[in-house]
């Protein structure tokens, strides 16, 4: 866990305005259909933050931050990967390409996408459903 989180002003020296507008839309779009603890940590060696979407002690996803860049990471076990199979076509050619080009390790694929705009946030709440049901009216 982080020692201070960082504020707006923080994020915004750090990846840019137009950046820091995708990740509060991001950020947004996640809590409108989840209620989740949300967690700060360092991000890493590749990160300089990582923010984390937890419940129940499963992470729903991760947002992280560096220098002029925003990552969105999503990690599908090996049933939400049958799931994600089952209806890939739903999914832009990009999300595809992610999905194919991922590592899977023991505890599933790691989805790690950089957006640098909102075009694939329906795409990323479809991944999201597929994890875990919204549980926000």
């Amino acid at each position: 866990m982080l020692d201070k989180m960082p504020n707006m002003d923080d994020m915004t020296a750090l990846i840019g305005q137009s950046l820091y507008d995708v990740w509060q839309k991001l950020c947004a779009a996640i809590d409108e259909k989840y209620d989740m603890d949300c967690i700060w940590n360092s991000g890493g060696k590749a990160w300089t933050y990582e923010y984390k979407y937890r419940r129940g002690g499963k992470t729903l996803c991760a947002l992280y931050a560096r220098e002029n860049c925003v990552g969105f990471m999503v990690i599908l076990g090996k049933d939400e990967r049958v799931k994600f199979e089952s209806v890939r076509s739903e999914y832009s050619e990009s999300v595809q390409k992610v999905y194919d080009d991922s590592k899977t390790y023991h505890d599933g694929k790691w989805l790690m996408f950089e957006p640098v705009d909102t075009s694939l946030f329906g795409d990323f709440m479809q991944l999201l459903a597929i994890k875990r049901r919204p549980n926000r009216k």
